[in-house]
């Protein structure tokens, strides 16, 4: 189901590609856009991943200078069943994840520095429980594929004046068409691009809240993500606007409503499922939830009970010497080790 998912988006994308084709160029418009297309696939099919983490100049990193952050991602990976995938960090104080990969076998998820700087382990494990959940539905291939193919068309309309409107291209439309197409295309391309993302984001977060084991780790990282996304910018994703469904939150300024003109379902939406679902899951094991997730370290106290962190670990206590000190965020230190890429 999930191929026939993919064929069908990649065919209407092609078709609109084809459609503005022709509105710039006629027949010969639209012969040339389809090659262009078939090629953008194919090429999208292989490399759009790669594309999508320089894009955002995004630094893979392993388990020497990303210690903790890659334990996180290794022990869900093995929660939900999946290869480890490739992991990546950008250095960018905006808090926000994404991943992308055609296949589990060939998977990446990426965080920002911010979103470790910002959130709490808890809160930073359900994001990357998000993220896998993409992996394991296969959302990343066709989410990383539509951001090419959409940005290439947001690309052909906007060089649409440049190539059309030319008696001798035999384009019926004139100058109507290449205004049409100009206007049209970036708009269409960002209403397909819509519906692939907000339909997917709340499997996403059903799937996820499971793989973590507390829909509320989520619920809290989505509101520090969304508050984080509203007060600082993101140059990388401002400057590729059509990536902007592939985050967990927008990372684009001014995306606020719920409708068909936004590239995620509203936060506070979200929110309010991942609290339904947590409702339901202490209904049926008859267990008191609390409404705000758990955002705080584990203390000592805990630590001694053997009380279990959010990825199956025992958490560790904190040498005396580094607690005494001021915490920086809520990991207490640098998150991605002493040696991190950034060092």
């Amino acid at each position: 189901m999930s191929t026939l998912r993919t064929a069908m988006l990649l065919a209407a994308m092609t078709a609109l590609f084809m459609g503005v084709g022709f509105l710039i160029g006629g027949t010969g418009g639209m012969m040339i856009a389809f090659v262009v297309a078939a090629g953008t696939n194919l090429f999208s099919y292989w490399n759009a991943d790669k594309m999508v983490l320089s894009m955002n100049h995004a630094v893979e990193v392993d388990a020497r200078n990303a210690p903790e952050f890659y334990a996180i991602v290794e022990a869900l990976a093995k929660q939900a069943g999946l290869p480890m995938p490739k992991t990546y960090l950008i250095d960018n104080p905006q808090p926000n994840a994404f991943a992308t990969g055609r296949n589990p076998e060939n998977a990446a998820v990426a965080a920002s520095t911010g979103l470790l700087e910002r959130l709490s382990h808890e809160e930073v494990a359900a994001v990357m429980a998000h993220e896998l959940a993409h992996i394991q539905h296969r959302d990343t291939l066709t989410m990383t594929i539509v951001a090419t193919l959409a940005g290439a068309i947001s690309m052909l309309g906007n060089f649409a004046f440049f190539f059309g409107g030319s008696r001798d291209n035999n384009n019926p439309f004139g100058f109507v068409g290449v205004l049409v197409a100009m206007l049209v295309a970036p708009f269409a391309a960002m209403i397909v691009q819509m519906a692939v993302s907000r339909t997917r984001e709340y499997e996403a977060d059903r799937r996820g809240a499971e793989i973590v084991g507390n829909p509320l780790w989520l619920a809290s990282a989505l509101d520090k993500i969304a508050r984080g996304a509203e007060r600082i910018r993101n140059p990388d994703a401002e400057r590729n606007p059509a990536t902007a469904h592939l985050f967990i939150i927008n990372p684009l300024h001014g995306e606020r409503m719920d409708s068909l003109f936004s590239t995620h379902p509203n936060t506070d939406n979200r929110i309010a499922a991942l609290q339904a679902m947590a409702r339901d899951m202490a209904g049926r094991s008859s267990q008191p939830v609390p409404r705000q997730a758990p955002t705080p370290e584990p203390t000592e106290e805990l630590q001694a009970d053997g009380q279990q962190g959010p990825w199956g670990k025992p958490a560790q206590p904190e040498p005396p010497a580094e607690s005494a000190k001021p915490k920086s965020n809520p990991w207490g230190r640098n998150p991605t080790g002493p040696k991190g890429p950034w060092s």
